[in-house]
This record gives C-alpha cells, structure tokens and sequence, in this order.
C-alpha cells in the first residue's frame, strides 16, 4: 500500500436488493492501468440510487451505488499519462467504454454497447474511496465547492447537455416541468443559455422561487389549461420534463409550437399520446442520456462562468439511509449530498 493510504476504508453498500445501505469497512486496493484511485469529498444523492437499491438497471449486489462524485486522485498506475495525484477529478454516471463500438466512434460515449456505471455496474462514490476508469474521469476546477457541484455530474450535465443537443434557437420559449432536484437546474441552465423561460409546477407555492431562478413566466399546472398558457405565449419550441408525472405529456405536447418537442428527462409511467397531431404540427418527444466527460466538464464551466445555484443538503456518510429516504420521499432540498 502507498504511503499514507489507509489499508481499508468504510462503505455504504447495498448487500441485497431491496435492502437499505449497509456500512462496513473494506480492504483498499490500488489501482490497476487505466484506472485511478480518489479519495471521495462528496457524492450525491440520486433517484437512480433507489433504483440500484431495487435492482432495476438489472444490477447485481452487493453494490456501492452513487455516481455524483468529487474528489481528489490519490495514487496513479505507473503507466498512467494524464491523471496525477493531487488532481480534483470527478465520477459521473458514465464510468467507462470500450472505444470500438458504433456509438464510441461517434463520439457518444456515454451511449457504449459496454457501458460502464459508476455505482450501478461498478463500485460508486458511496465510500470514502472509489476506483475511477481514466477514459471517463472529469476534470474539475479546485475552486469549485466539491459538495455543491458534485450534482451538476448527473442532474446538471444531464439537463445542461440534453438541452443543447435540441437545436433549439436562444430567444425561443423553452419550459421546464418540475422544480426539484432536475428542474431547479434545468429553469437556471435554460434562463442562461438565452432562453424564454416558463416555470411549469403544480401549485403556485413555487412562483416566486421559480422567478428568483431566472424564470420569466410561470404556469400553475393547478389552475386551467396548460396548453392554453403555453400556446398564448407563443407556444413552447422545447419542454423539459424533469418530474414523472405522465399525465401531462397529453397537454405539453398540445402547448408545442410547430416542430417543438418534448424533451424527456425522468422516467414515468407509460401514457397514450395523439399521433395524429404530432404528425400535423411535426412535434416529437426525445430523450438524452446525461453525458461523457468532457461534456461534465462543459456543464460544470458553465455552471462556474454563469453562477448556477446548486442547492444543497448534506448528509455525513453514516447518514447515506436517511439520505436516501428523504429523497424518495421529496424532502430533500433540492439535491441530497453525502460527505464521507
């Protein structure tokens, strides 16, 4: 073992499936080629946790689960040509490829035939350690707060790159539906990326948060017809559905204008949509996969340069249940993270 490496560490780990976060401590181990050790500073809470908890990506266990993960690189491999110790680097969803398959070559990497996971097919960032592959590390600037944009590895590259890989023309309406975790970002990505923003919630408690966060309208999904608002300002060229509430795709695509489209971000039921007025107004329903590293990076500098808020709470590792728990439950504000 390296000098001043611990010959073990604690973990929060899934044993079984359906079982919450069991903690023990494990043997450390050094990284192999094509690898790098990081010692974790945060990692965050995601929905995609729970989902590891209950087997749903068709995950084996035991499993250390997370994929929002800052820290710093404490030992290299000997053929190790980037990274070095000392590095602030991050871990997010996508946690490696093998660089051959179509979708490698086209530079989607995050779409890999043989994906790699952080926390779901590999070990996460629920530890005080993690083992990182070096073709899907994240760079991070050493002046950013590690707890805070520790998020923007999932949730913030994910509405940040799922936005830009639209097409869609700075000055148009772009709506964003939910206010949690995902919308509070996404309502801030969208209102600097030079959009008119629409703030989509299902009361009006939200209104004036929404305002503060760079939103210039705001829909009361409570009151009246959604479609109706949307299409009185003009009609929306995207929305972004960041809450699993299916029965409002029906109305979102109604408030589109033409060739506008719906761009789904979180899982939900499945629904019945009107094709026949897709095909009328050519309207589409899409979807993005968060991202690869340098698109991280990208998503993270732009947080950085045009001061995104990320709101936080912290959870100590030993926490990582009540962590959990308070986001399934949609107590958390607005992203949990855990510091080890």
């Amino acid at each position: 073992m390296a000098p001043n490496l611990p010959k073990d560490y604690k973990v929060a780990i899934f044993e079984k499936k359906g079982e919450p976060l069991t903690f023990k401590q494990v043997p450390l181990e050094l990284p192999k080629s094509g690898e790098v050790l990081v010692k974790v500073l945060a990692c965050g809470i995601c929905h995609s946790d729970a989902a590891v908890q209950h087997g749903v990506f068709g995950n084996s266990f035991p499993i250390i689960p997370g994929h929002e993960i800052i820290g710093d690189v404490v030992a290299v491999p000997d053929t190790e040509k980037r990274w070095k110790e000392g590095d602030r680097v991050g871990g997010p969803w996508h946690g490696g490829h093998d660089g051959t398959c179509k979708a490698c070559q086209r530079g989607l990497f995050q779409m890999c035939d043989n994906e790699l996971i952080n926390g779901v097919t590999k070990s996460g960032g629920f530890a005080e350690y993690v083992t990182l592959r070096t073709e899907a590390v994240v760079s991070v600037p050493d002046d950013v707060d590690p707890a805070e944009f520790c998020p923007l590895l999932c949730a913030g590259v994910t509405v940040f790159n799922g936005l830009r890989r639209q097409n869609v023309l700075p000055g148009s309406v772009v709506a964003v539906q939910g206010l949690g975790g995902l919308g509070h970002l996404a309502l801030q990505y969208t209102s600097k990326m030079g959009y008119r923003t629409v703030a989509i919630s299902s009361s009006s408690a939200k209104k004036d948060f929404a305002m503060q966060l760079g939103a210039h309208d705001y829909i009361d999904a409570s009151k009246g017809d959604i479609a109706a608002q949307l299409q009185a300002l003009g009609g929306a060229a995207c929305v972004i559905f960041t809450a699993p509430n299916q029965e409002l795709i029906p109305p979102l695509l109604q408030g589109l204008g033409p060739m506008g489209k719906i761009l789904v971000l979180a899982a939900s039921a499945p629904v019945e949509i009107n094709t026949a007025s897709m095909i009328q107004k050519g309207l589409s329903i899409s979807a993005w996969p968060s991202g690869h590293a340098l698109d991280s990076e990208e998503a993270i500098e732009f947080a950085r340069v045009h001061n995104v808020n990320v709101m936080i709470e912290k959870f100590p590792l030993e926490k990582a249940n009540e962590g959990l728990e308070k986001m399934v439950s949609g107590k958390v504000r607005f992203r949990g993270v855990l510091i080890p």
